[in-house]
């Protein structure tokens, strides 16, 4: 078999881990000895057993002399698991290939070094490119430590997210709301503003009952993420679904440090409103506004959840939450659902940025296009990672 399959297979595992081992990254491993695959293993769960030490865990026969095709540099630190260096020497493993270098500080070259050191042959940037794709998200998090941010919207083929009346149900097809949900589940927080809430009572969770289109459910096998709220009045309903289940999905409403008015009576009357949702289980975050938006600060907003390792967040925004995370240059990724269908009218996926000239413009470059269902999903990289500032 070509040494390209090994790692191609080490990917394909490695990519089993998919929203299991966040923060950590997606591993897969594959250990060869005399041209046959004796053992094989990935990351599954953060906290548990690496990709290297769940391969060896299930060899068939000694590994001793055999080689491991590795998707990310071994690591060689003392974390929630003993070092998988440590693991592979002692293993008798005589030449690992590694895809991907690792950027967390704690590893950097340092698990090379002690496998050479070692005396094991340790062979470089094997199909590097095809690695680096499994872990956007961790190389963003270990490096900036703030969260990966995925804005998500569908759209008709003449670019509109809801027609002229803000009827948005259903523009994208079964199959590409079911896409929408195992997103969710590989994501750690999914982000909405509070006109989202007002206007559709969502759950945000990685189960979906569609009205209107037969019943349809979609039931994802997943984790369900931590729901962020922008809301900078604190005006979510009691009653909505998203405080209804906070005691069981966690979420986080991040409001202004006085989003009130001067009336003594509208300051007491948001106190009372923290206390009830306080009761119900909702974290409440209390941020500075930011002089541009004059909206909650997202960069501050970005910096606290990174504190609290959150990697990733999917963003499922208004037009003004979308304009706002683009200006203040958090977004990393967009992913766009175009639907084969044609309003003539209606909203824009983004408010306007207030760009006179088309140089202006942050600029995409294509990570993934292809067929979902009846629609066409598009994956844009911002270009450097994240947008910048739009006078830059």
């Amino acid at each position: 078999m070509p040494e390209e399959n090994y790692m191609l297979r080490a990917i394909e595992l490695a990519k089993k881990g998919k929203g299991w081992t966040n923060p950590n990254p997606l591993v897969g491993a594959v250990i060869v000895k005399d041209g046959r695959i004796i053992g094989e293993g990935w990351h599954h769960i953060c906290g548990q057993l690496h990709a290297e030490r769940d391969a060896l865990r299930k060899v068939t026969e000694d590994p001793k002399g055999a080689t491991i095709y590795v998707t990310l540099e071994p690591c060689c630190h003392h974390g929630k698991q003993p070092p998988c260096t440590q693991a592979l020497i002692e293993a008798g493993i005589a030449e690992v290939v590694v895809g991907s270098r690792d950027p967390n500080p704690k590893v950097d070259g340092g698990g090379v070094k002690a496998l050479r050191e070692a005396g094991i042959t340790v062979i470089t940037d094997f199909m590097r490119e095809a690695c680096d794709a499994l872990n956007d998200v961790f190389f963003h998090f270990i490096t900036t430590r703030m969260p990966y941010v995925t804005m998500k919207y569908a759209m008709t083929a003449d670019g509109h997210i809801a027609t002229e009346t803000g009827k948005s149900k259903w523009i994208s097809g079964p199959s590409s709301r079911e896409e929408v949900h195992r997103m969710r589940h590989s994501h750690m927080a999914i982000m909405a503003g509070i006109g989202t809430v007002l206007a559709d009572d969502p759950l945000l969770n990685c189960r979906a009952k569609v009205r209107g289109h037969g019943d349809e459910e979609f039931l994802v096998d997943g984790k369900n993420p931590l729901r962020i709220i922008l809301d900078d009045h604190l005006r979510i309903p009691m009653e909505s679904q998203l405080v209804q289940t906070a005691k069981s999905q966690p979420l986080l409403v991040v409001t202004l440090q006085r989003p009130w008015e001067r009336a003594e009576e509208a300051e007491e009357s948001i106190k009372e409103k923290e206390r009830l949702l306080l009761q119900k289980g909702v974290q409440i975050l209390h941020l500075d506004k930011d002089a541009e938006s004059g909206c909650v600060d997202l960069k501050a907003l970005m910096q606290y959840l990174g504190k609290l390792s959150v990697d990733s967040i999917l963003l499922e925004g208004g037009t003004a939450v979308n304009a706002s995370a683009i200006r203040s240059g958090i977004v990393s990724e967009l992913d766009v659902f175009m639907a084969p269908k044609v309003f003539g009218g209606g909203k824009n996926p983004v408010a306007s940025l207030g760009i006179d000239n088309p140089s202006q413009t942050p600029l995409l470059t294509m990570k993934e296009c292809r067929q979902v269902g009846d629609d066409v999903l598009i994956r844009y990289r911002l270009k450097g990672g994240t947008v910048c500032s739009l006078e830059s």
